[in-house]
């Protein structure tokens, strides 16, 4: 089985700031939120977690995953997908022209901002993570938990569900939701 959960709440999810990978901690409530996950979620049965090296998801798959026999990983191509200059910016639905907001409102509209990262760019790093690390675990019988962001897990889902990028952000989780891919 493969899994798949976003981290839990920090100070800039509050503040409706774009984190990408600037690497912004669990704020007391994320943690508070992994650990009742933990509890929420402790029928399903894990052999290995993969997480973002980010510290809000590697600390969110800690805190969920505590007292079980989990061997957490980092893995770079888990990282948020890259906002380049626009990361940090609060609010930025209330900037009408910030061209960041096509990525959210018409993801197949958008054109990578400076520094940032394209959506095939995305899909490439965690296509192949997917394809060359956790498929042939989970075809061995492994159960795979993955710990990452709401964009990088977007894109994981849009694979094994076939959306289109026009629908991509209908794979958003809640933070510590935890959603069955296979």
């Amino acid at each position: 089985m493969l899994y798949i959960m976003r981290h839990g709440r920090t100070d800039w999810n509050v503040r409706h700031k774009l984190q990408g990978r600037t690497d912004i901690p669990l704020n007391d409530e994320g943690r508070m939120m992994a650990a009742e996950a933990g509890k929420r979620y402790a029928d399903i049965h894990f052999d290995i977690c993969y997480s973002s090296p980010l510290e809000r998801a590697k600390e969110t798959a800690e805190i969920f995953l505590k007292g079980r026999n989990v061997p957490v990983y980092t893995d770079d191509r888990l990282v948020e997908m890259g906002f380049g200059v626009y990361e940090g910016i609060e609010n930025s639905f209330a900037i009408d022209d910030c061209p960041i907001n096509t990525l959210f409102k018409k993801p197949d509209k958008y054109v990578t901002v400076e520094g940032g990262e394209s959506f095939e760019e995305l899909f490439a790093r965690t296509g192949e993570f997917i394809d060359n690390v956790v498929m042939p675990q989970v075809n061995s019988g492994k159960d795979i938990l993955i710990v990452g962001h709401g964009a990088m897990n977007c894109s994981i889902i849009a694979k094994f569900r076939g959306t289109p990028l026009d629908k991509f952000w209908d794979g958003m989780t809640d933070n510590c939701q935890v959603v069955k891919l296979i």
